[in-house]
């Protein structure tokens, strides 16, 4: 029986340090956060940053443009935030229309107000599971499923820095159930779901599941099946309630960090 990497209770405990670092200091950190389009999933993220915000003591201010958004409509409002010194930190929810190049627009944020960019917060959130839960990823072999550069990518680089050994598998990964067999850290974030299954995760593993999806039913799940999975794993998180809090509480820390960075603190 696997150990539950319980990211709800973790996240609730930093929110809870930087709500009294903000309150006692007397900071006055804002989030600006850009909804470009009309997608449902991206409308709840948002709440809950909105939500997350006002719990620490951060101003949330929301700026929607419609689906139909231009890259110029959406570069002026950008280079505007970035101007605004009231606002200590940007973030471009994604996904965004198809017309947009998210890598693009994303590189117009000012570096000092890129909360999301400098530490990616989903890869920032799954290395600080590994810290509070004692995790030495010295030398181990861990196994990114998932390219992308809000996760695959930065997720490798942060495994790297602490001397894991990386293969990051994709659609086009010719034996992705050898790869798996191998691997002592799984990071599923391909967005398929339950596409890990407990007879392709070796006893022992350390399961991280990155993916948003919804089954036939209409439940929320991951790209790991849970149930049968956390059978063999020795660290699994469960989905919901494992890495997405962890994600939105490292986009309020990074906010939190970028005031102080700007007024010098």
């Amino acid at each position: 029986m696997s150990t539950l990497i319980d990211g709800r209770a973790l996240a609730k405990s930093i929110r809870e340090d930087l709500a009294k670092e903000v309150k006692e200091e007397n900071l006055k950190p804002m989030l600006a956060v850009i909804l470009c389009g009309d997608d449902e999933a991206s409308k709840v993220y948002v709440n809950i940053k909105n939500k997350a915000c006002k719990e620490v003591g951060i101003e949330f201010e929301q700026f929607n443009l419609s689906k139909d958004a231009t890259e110029e409509e959406l570069s002026e409002l950008i280079e505007k935030l970035n101007k605004d010194k009231k606002v200590n930190g940007i973030l471009l929810q994604y996904p965004v229309p198809k017309q947009i190049d998210i890598i693009k627009m994303a590189e117009l944020i000012d570096k000092d107000k890129d909360v999301d960019g400098f530490n990616p917060c989903t890869p920032f959130g799954i290395m600080k599971m590994f810290e509070k839960y004692d995790i030495d990823l010295n030398g181990k072999k861990a196994v990114v499923i998932g390219r992308s550069n809000v996760v695959g990518k930065p997720m490798a680089e942060c495994l790297l820095s602490k001397n894991a050994t990386v293969t990051v598998c994709h659609s086009k990964t010719k034996d992705l159930v050898k790869e798996l067999k191998e691997a002592d850290i799984i990071i599923a974030a391909c967005g398929r779901e339950r596409i890990v299954k407990a007879d392709m995760v070796k006893d022992g593993a350390i399961v991280i599941d990155v993916g948003t999806n919804r089954d036939k039913n209409g439940k929320l799940c991951g790209d790991v099946d849970f149930e049968n999975v956390k059978e063999k794993a020795s660290f699994i998180t469960p989905n919901p309630g494992g890495v997405g809090p962890m994600t939105v509480a490292m986009l309020i820390e990074n906010t939190v960090k970028a005031y102080k960075l700007q007024h010098n603190l």
